[in-house]
């Protein structure tokens, strides 16, 4: 599996796995398949594992440190907090205060079994807590040697760049894909200035890039991408145009849809070179066209 470095320092396989699916949002799931999908992952290189306290919520934590239980030593482990959820599963808001950054940290070593967690990223931006707050609680996590790098998910360029100047800040995640091309705008620029790595999550498009989904009742009843604009009506419609195009190139070069998908990643962000002057008076304000709006600006 080919390397990449995120930040300075910290080296994955360019290709991570995530694991929310295996909790929740996707429909129906299998632990048991789930724990062998990981360490499949993991047989092939794959050692760039994912997950946050929300998924489940709580539940993915415990998983994916019951698959690794015995493999520590062979995984780069990120997780998130900052999005609230409670025991029933309700969505309880989002917060980065310094004291809920500490006690989130320490309830997911609990569930994941660790001392340590590679990379640990601030969910979402809480924008009622400054960002150095949430930040330096975050590095105090590092000089406790209970979190080794830092990241941040869905922040805008200048919050990111607040981040950055009280702590080094390793990886940036946001969405990116065939169909998601918001951070070539202002997020791919500012992070190569930094020099921060890039995560894209849902290269596929959440599936639906690969070509599975035909229509609406492909998707279970409890899946949530029922809710999404793009998997609705007409929207649905007009993006299997773009997946049958999808298609008919992967044929031409003999690859899956999804495969084509997730190779278009790394080659369209070396390609995107867009002119920084052109960058800086920019306020961003970015919405997904999968109907979330993004929660910092």
């Amino acid at each position: 599996m080919i390397k990449r470095t995120l930040g300075n320092s910290l080296s994955v396989s360019a290709i991570g796995l995530g694991c929310m699916g295996m909790s929740e949002f996707y429909g129906s799931h299998d632990d048991a398949q789930s724990i062998a999908t990981i360490h499949r992952a993991l047989d092939l290189g794959c050692n760039f594992l994912d997950t946050a306290d929300m998924y489940g919520p709580f539940t993915n934590e415990t998983l994916v440190g019951r698959a690794i239980r015995d493999r520590r030593d062979e995984v780069v482990l990120a997780t998130k907090f900052g999005n609230m959820r409670g025991e029933d599963g309700g969505f309880l808001g989002i917060s980065g205060k310094a004291d809920y950054v500490r006690k989130s940290c320490d309830a997911s070593l609990q569930r994941l079994g660790v001392d340590h967690i590679d990379l640990y990223y601030q969910h979402r931006v809480d924008r009622t807590t400054p960002i150095e707050e949430t930040i330096g609680a975050m590095a105090d996590l590092v000089h406790a040697g209970k979190v080794r790098h830092l990241g941040m998910s869905e922040a805008a360029p200048q919050t990111i760049r607040r981040a950055h100047a009280v702590h080094p800040i390793t990886a940036l995640q946001t969405e990116y894909s065939l169909w998601s091309r918001d951070p070539e705008d202002e997020i791919l620029p500012t992070v190569r200035e930094l020099g921060i790595g890039f995560v894209a999550y849902s290269p596929i498009g959440r599936g639906f890039l690969s070509g599975r989904f035909k229509t609406i009742d492909d998707l279970e009843p409890t899946d949530y991408r029922r809710q999404s604009p793009r998997f609705q009506g007409e929207n649905f419609e007009r993006n299997l145009d773009v997946v049958r195009r999808i298609e008919e190139i992967a044929r031409s070069k003999g690859v899956t849809p999804a495969q084509l998908a997730i190779a278009w990643i790394p080659f369209a962000r070396r390609r995107h070179r867009p002119d920084p002057r052109q960058q800086e008076h920019r306020t961003y304000r970015g919405e997904h066209r999968s109907g979330r709006h993004r929660t910092d600006v």
